[in-house]
């Protein structure tokens, strides 16, 4: 049998921890691995567990769930662990931040248990969570606050297929739509996706879209 996806359920409030983790624990292949209630002592588990996935609260005492996942997932991190951010705030400030910090993924508390269960197994796969067009919406809106970078696209190592591809990321694309508009496979632009990625050290196509944002690949 295929190991169980290790959890680490992070939230203030003693009702929603248990909630998380009566759901959570209910799945065959999934399991809580501890809990907390506040990012410090998240910092301090997700560092001492090494789960798979941390789900994370954003207001959380001693230290908030931005500032903790930014230290365990963020740039830098040695070791980093993947943070699905479940949050009450409906907020983009919250959002934005918390992908800048290093997140792989967002929720509202509101969502259904089935979309919670496939967030966390969604991130665990490393992939993003969020829908291309949401990250395109908030990285656009938020797109001053992350120019420039010292690079431009000329310096960048990718080819000028890969260029575009990364262009079409940042437009809110799915593979499927980019490979409409190139005339590619699904295959083909899953496989661009993948170099992109690799070449720029990237995590996800959340990363991807900021990365175009910095290197001014879209207006």
């Amino acid at each position: 049998m295929t190991a169980p996806i290790r959890v680490l359920v992070c939230d203030d409030q003693a009702l929603i921890r248990t909630g998380l983790t009566t759901i959570i624990n209910a799945q065959d292949d999934l399991e809580v691995v501890g809990e907390c209630g506040d990012g410090r002592t998240a910092v301090d588990l997700g560092g001492r567990l090494r789960p798979d996935v941390v789900v994370m609260d954003v207001r959380m005492p001693v230290l908030n769930g931005i500032e903790a996942t930014r230290l365990l997932a963020g740039a830098g991190v040695p070791h980093p662990v993947k943070v699905l951010v479940v949050t009450t705030f409906n907020l983009d400030e919250y959002v934005y931040e918390a992908l800048r910090a290093g997140a792989s993924g967002f929720l509202l508390k509101d969502a259904p248990p089935a979309q919670l269960l496939h967030g966390i197994r969604t991130v665990a796969a490393g992939t993003a969570l969020l829908d291309p067009k949401v990250t395109r919406r908030l990285v656009g809106r938020y797109a001053a606050r992350i120019r420039p970078a010292e690079h431009g696209p000329r310096d960048l190592p990718l080819t000028p297929r890969e260029l575009e591809v990364l262009r079409l990321i940042a437009e809110g694309l799915s593979n499927r739509e980019i490979a409409e508009a190139l005339q590619l496979s699904q295959e083909t632009v899953k496989t661009f996706v993948s170099r992109i990625l690799t070449k720029l050290g990237l995590r996800d196509r959340v990363q991807a879209v900021v990365y175009a944002y910095r290197h001014g690949l879209v207006v």
